[in-house]
């Protein structure tokens, strides 16, 4: 029986004990160290088959995973990739971890592609590979996302008159108004919602296409689509159709107003689907449905639906491993269309567009028509670099007092910019 996605992203990570890393003895088989989360590894060997198993045969060896939470899971890779040199032959890295400074203890890639290739190379969703190139150089290979979309409320729309989902950023406004009000149980409904994290902020202004900082790391705050973003949520809270304690609604937070009927639309990653309809934590199971975000009016010409954010994992080798071109034939194996469709099967978020035409991870997937026009066009909410911890607290704190009504959007984005700016790589 395949595993649900859902099931792999709630996965804990296992910590692997600290110590010499296992290498080859007595003749037997190389061993292979492999740095990544405990997802990685149950989506490379799960009930739809092994990603790694032929490969390893092929080369009498034997992968061993080394797994550990997203936090250590970082803090290793980049203490190991930092020594002379390090037995880690293949990792996992995050995009928000590949600023330009970190890349520079990594494989360049370039050089790999054009000795040998990896499988039909143009099949990777673009926002992906935009995250993990730069300087001209591809630093790695992506394997995971998760992607935004919106999620509604099936019963409260047909309590309201209303058939979902919204075709417009304008129309999802309007919705969310409509979607305010006190069900005939007595609980109260606000119509739209959002986790309170940058990323978050983004999914939504994208339907403007708007950023805080795009990918050339320039600050666009306070140009016209953000504004227009923040403007509309503050119009939605004064009218009561966003939450008035929005500030402390983190992601589960978010979530249980979503499950509880509390909420009628929300934003998140579209992976969320499986949890807003699991029976025991959902009171609308099977009722909340997943789309992409609707662009606005005025780009509707442009773009089919939002280019909302994506998150994503790449395949990495440290600069220092010992045997690169190993490295680089395992990534190959494990990144082709037969192993990522087999992956796709286990669980994992597929980073080619091919696996969104394939009847069987479709089944698996209700969403995965909308999923796979959002990654089309879907792009990094911030690009990586060392002051982007304090980037999002800052645009936390000036969207929290835009919203709240303290100061005026369009105020609030220009002051924004201004701190913002001498946080970038110059």
């Amino acid at each position: 029986m395949l595993i649900s996605r859902r099931a792999l992203l709630g996965g804990a990570a296992g910590l692997t004990a600290l110590g010499m890393l296992p290498r080859a003895a007595f003749g037997q088989e190389d061993v292979v160290n492999v740095l990544s989360h405990r997802v990685h590894q149950g989506v490379a060997e799960g009930p739809a088959g092994s990603i790694t198993a032929e490969w390893a045969a092929a080369n009498n060896a034997r992968l061993e995973w080394l797994t550990y939470d997203t936090g250590p899971l970082q803090e290793r890779l980049f203490r190991e990739a930092s020594l002379g040199s390090t037995e880690i032959d293949l990792a996992y890295m995050l995009n928000t971890w590949a600023n330009p400074t970190a890349l520079n203890l990594f494989e360049p890639l370039n050089a790999h592609m054009e000795r040998d290739p990896i499988e039909d190379f143009e099949d990777f969703f673009p926002g992906m590979v935009e995250a993990v190139s730069s300087g001209g150089e591809l630093w790695g290979i992506p394997m995971r996302h998760a992607t935004a979309g919106l999620h509604y409320n099936e019963e409260l729309f047909e309590e309201r008159g209303l058939s979902g989902p919204p075709e417009t950023m304008e129309q999802l406004l309007d919705y969310a108004r409509q979607l305010t009000y006190t069900r005939d149980d007595g609980t109260p409904v606000v119509g739209f919602v959002i986790p309170n994290n940058y990323s978050n902020i983004v999914h939504m202004a994208r339907a403007w296409n708007g950023d805080f900082i795009n990918g050339a790391y320039e600050v666009t705050a306070a140009e016209p689509p953000m504004v227009k973003a923040i403007t509309a949520l503050r119009a939605l809270f004064e009218d009561g159709a966003f939450p008035r304690e929005f500030p402390a609604l983190l992601q589960e937070e978010a979530s249980t107003w979503i499950q509880g009927g509390r909420a009628a639309m929300v934003i998140t990653n579209m992976s969320r689907n499986a949890q807003f309809n699991d029976p025991e934590r959902s009171q609308f199971p099977g009722r909340i449905k997943t789309t992409s975000v609707p662009i606005s009016e005025e780009l509707a010409g442009e773009f089919e639906v939002a280019p909302v954010g994506t998150e994503s994992w790449s395949y990495v080798i440290p600069r220092n491993a010992t045997d690169k071109q190993r490295s680089w034939s395992l990534i190959k194996h494990m990144s082709s269309r037969a192993s990522t469709r087999t992956a796709a099967l286990n669980g994992n978020g597929p980073a080619r567009a091919s696996l969104y035409a394939d009847p069987e991870y479709i089944a698996t997937l209700p969403y995965a028509a909308e999923e796979a026009r959002a990654l089309a066009v879907a792009r990094v909410p911030m690009p990586a670099f060392d002051g982007a911890p304090r980037a999002a607290d800052l645009i936390r704190e000036a969207y929290e007092g835009a919203v709240l009504g303290f100061v005026e959007p369009e105020a609030a984005m220009e002051d924004l910019a201004a701190q913002l700016r001498p946080l970038l790589p110059r």
